[in-house]
């Protein structure tokens, strides 16, 4: 698997399983109804460092951004967000975007990661609590899943 920095190109790949993962409401904040035009403004804002996760294909079967949490003397705080086509599910690929984008937000002097709200019934709150994060807080019965309910919102940390 090839991990590398975004181009501009690579959004026509990105943006179907963006809308497909934010469309289902189940693990991301996001309004399930974002336009194209307003997905690609977040995932691909120039404040962000995108990747992308290519299988031996050629295939963009994940991306992920790194990008400051917070402003002024915080803005060593990074925040980051990860996305695999759930097609390609179960192969290692969360893994390795996280792994890279931890190590490029080390290298690029972050002194830790924040996620501000993963829901609690995300697959993927086991990845980041094996990578070290850990949950400082949860806002009980804050998102509204379409299958579970009203689940928290998890904060989780970890320092780099």
């Amino acid at each position: 698997m090839l991990i590398r920095q975004a181009t501009a190109g690579d959004w026509p790949r990105i943006w179907p399983f963006w809308h497909r993962i934010v469309a289902a409401a189940e693990t991301y904040t996001w309004d399930p109804a974002t336009s194209e035009e307003d997905a690609r403004a977040l995932w691909m804002s120039p404040a962000k460092e995108v990747y992308v996760a290519e299988d031996d294909s050629g295939a963009v079967v994940g991306s992920a951004y790194v990008a400051p949490n917070y402003g002024g003397p915080a803005s060593r705080i990074a925040n980051a967000g990860f996305m695999v086509d759930p097609d390609h599910a179960g192969r290692g690929t969360g893994r390795a975007l996280a792994e890279h984008v931890l190590a490029a937000a080390r290298a690029a002097g972050y002194r830790g990661m924040v996620f501000n709200a993963v829901v609690e019934t995300n697959p993927a709150v086991g990845l980041w609590t094996s990578l070290g994060f850990r949950i400082l807080g949860t806002v009980p019965a804050a998102y509204e899943h379409p299958r579970h309910g009203l689940v928290g919102l998890h904060v989780m940390y970890r320092s780099l």
